[in-house]
């Protein structure tokens, strides 16, 4: 009989840790990426795809790129350079956004248009969003290099 109870009490503590990470596997990673430094700009951007790749592919995950600050200026599009360029097309091609603080656009004097392709301007502020997507669940990555 007691044998039984063993088999059984583990069979059923297999079960539940079976069906927890069933769940935790179909569900998406969300992850906000922040960057407010100039010269830190170039590795979010490679930390970014290594982490596209770290969990198997862009369909695992749910990225957003969260700027203010100095920042900001690398994503204009008259001063991003090549590989900032190329990079963040990569990224929007593998489902990751970009927000913009709307206080740093008006700081530097630029407009949505003014940007690289795929940004979003958020006019509650780069440190109010991140916020809120924490709130939403999101996991917080910045770099810190």
């Amino acid at each position: 009989m007691q044998q039984f109870f063993k088999i059984t009490g583990f069979a059923i503590l297999s079960l539940i840790f079976f069906s927890a990470n069933l769940v935790s596997a179909s569900e998406k990673m969300k992850i906000v990426y922040h960057v407010s430094d100039v010269e830190k700009v170039p590795f979010v951007i490679g930390n970014m795809k290594n982490h596209i790749k770290g969990v198997g592919g862009a369909g695992n995950l749910d990225m957003i790129l969260v700027v203010h600050g100095l920042a900001g200026k690398s994503f204009h599009k008259s001063k991003a350079t090549a590989k900032v360029k190329k990079g963040l097309e990569i990224l929007e091609l593998q489902g990751a956004r970009f927000n913009m603080c709307g206080n740093t656009m008006r700081a530097q004097k630029v407009k949505i248009g003014d940007l690289l392709p795929g940004f979003s301007r958020r006019d509650e502020g780069g440190v109010v969003r991140i916020a809120e997507l924490q709130s939403k669940g999101y996991i917080y990555q910045t770099i810190i290099h």
